[in-house]
């Protein structure tokens, strides 16, 4: 499972979705001749439980649709036909929806022939998709496509070569021309490559959890935003919905801590019974929210992709999207090379992918840390201005397409794989 003189041609580090998608997707494009390789002690398990929910954009769609992973999780997908934005107090009685956003054709057209779409088509604004089914949709993918799965973690790395040599936590060695690291927020891969990063914590947590409820939501997502954080709820299949919901991070373990009936009671009072009586499907969790960017997205033979990366706040429901873009462009970026014969791992390769990757991610991090910042606060006069701006924005169905369009990913420069195109 080598490539020339007994090298991997691309070793990813990181069994996540990202990890995942990349090695499916270079692999569609290049084997059997490109030898590729993943590596992660997760490998030797199957994928653990998981409540954590993944909003699927427009753009991250159609990557999954040409990597045929799709179909295998379509059924268990939820599209969002429409999402309300309001701003409140958690004691108002009434929260008027300042923004709204459906599905009207015209909503996410941009150029609709290259995407290979129909132009009347309604497209769902996103898909709420399970994290677990996800994960096993695209760990059979790569499986499928000949990826070689190594259970073992990748601990350091010296050039060797024309190469890196990679030692795995097992003892064992490999040599690859390209070492993607896919290992998470808190990548030793990136600390090895002596990469640093921009970062700092939030102060606040992410309480996960499954809800039932009486009646259907009829696909329709709510953003509400409290002084404390964002209450999002993210319709899934069936009368259930996920909870994703910021707190004070002491006030969050104070909440998951709480007897059900209590914790019960405080879900009302951010959920409402719009949707009927409800109860909990599975035990509240807790994660801290963060903020982080790499200062570079490579080095010599390596490349940062997902939340090795970049890691945002979850309120607009990018992070994986980003992932996902970056996915894309990596695969591209290898793609092209190797069809001309260069080098994987050389320095026009990645430099054309950090390029291609750079501006989108920090303009993203930067609008969703503004959007916190914003909206996470009990200023009055703020208040104001922030509902000023939804209300604008709610007028202005030019500014609502744009919106609609950069959430989608169908905006810049858009990777192939992102359009629904093979590489």
């Amino acid at each position: 499972m080598s490539g020339a003189n007994g090298r991997l041609d691309v070793l990813i580090a990181g069994a996540g979705i990202a990890g995942l998608a990349l090695a499916a997707a270079i692999a569609r494009a290049l084997k059997p001749n490109f030898a590729i390789a993943i590596c992660d002690p997760v490998l030797a398990e199957e994928p653990a439980r998981d409540e954590r929910v993944s909003a699927i954009a427009p753009g991250a769609r159609r990557l999954l649709e040409a990597l045929e992973v799709w179909r295998q999780i379509e059924e268990k997908a939820q599209p969002i036909r429409a999402m309300e934005i309001t701003d409140s107090h958690l004691e108002d009685a009434v929260r008027p929806a300042f923004l709204h956003f459906d599905t009207k054709p015209e909503a996410l057209s941009r150029e609709p022939e290259a995407f290979n779409t129909e132009p009347e088509a309604s497209e769902p604004l996103a898909h709420i998709v399970e994290h677990r089914a996800l994960l096993i949709a695209l760990r059979e993918a790569a499986a499928k496509a000949g990826i070689r799965f190594i259970a073992s973690e990748a601990e350091s790395f010296a050039p060797q070569d024309e190469a890196l040599g990679v030692r795995l936590a097992d003892g064992s060695a490999c040599g690859t021309r390209l070492l993607v690291a896919a290992d998470g927020a808190k990548s030793k891969l990136r600390t090895a490559a002596g990469i640093r990063s921009v970062s700092w914590g939030y102060g606040q947590s992410g309480i996960v959890a499954t809800i039932g409820h009486e009646r259907d939501h009829e696909g329709r997502a709510e953003q509400h935003f409290l002084p404390a954080g964002s209450f999002a709820i993210l319709p899934l299949s069936g009368r259930r919905s996920s909870i994703v919901w910021a707190e004070k991070s002491n006030e969050a373990e104070r909440l998951i801590a709480l007897p059900p009936a209590e914790f019960r009671e405080e879900l009302i009072r951010r959920f409402g019974l719009k949707l009927g009586e409800i109860e909990l499907l599975s035990p509240p969790r807790a994660y801290p929210l963060s903020f982080a960017i790499a200062r570079r997205f490579i080095a010599e033979r390596f490349a940062l992709i997902g939340d090795a990366a970049h890691v945002i706040h979850p309120l607009a429901g990018q992070g994986l999207n980003l992932g996902f873009r970056d996915v894309a462009a990596l695969a591209e970026c290898v793609a092209d090379a190797a069809r001309l014969g260069l080098d994987p791992g050389g320095s026009v390769v990645l430099e054309r992918y950090e390029r291609w990757r750079r501006f989108d991610t920090v303009t993203m991090a930067g609008a969703t840390d503004g959007l916190n910042r914003l909206f996470s606060n009990r200023s009055d006069a703020l208040r104001v201005v922030r509902d000023v701006g939804l209300g604008v924005v709610e007028r202005l169905p030019g500014l609502k397409r744009y919106f609609s369009r950069e959430a989608a990913g169908l905006t810049g420069e858009v990777p192939r794989l992102m359009r629904g195109e093979g590489l």
